[in-house]
């Protein structure tokens, strides 16, 4: 899964607009390695997020 798929699903949650940003990322890194397959890096996102 690619983040950009896996932001399509999360934004269909209310809770993920509550959210700010960097926890938006992490929360995008989480959901692909748990439902991706594959580990995600993603270039915008903070070491240590």
């Amino acid at each position: 899964m690619t983040p950009r798929q896996a932001i399509k699903v999360l934004m269909l949650s209310p809770i993920y607009f509550m959210l700010d940003v960097p926890a938006r990322r992490k929360l995008v890194r989480e959901f692909c390695a748990l439902y991706g397959g594959e580990p995600v890096n993603l270039s915008f996102a903070k070491e240590g997020e």
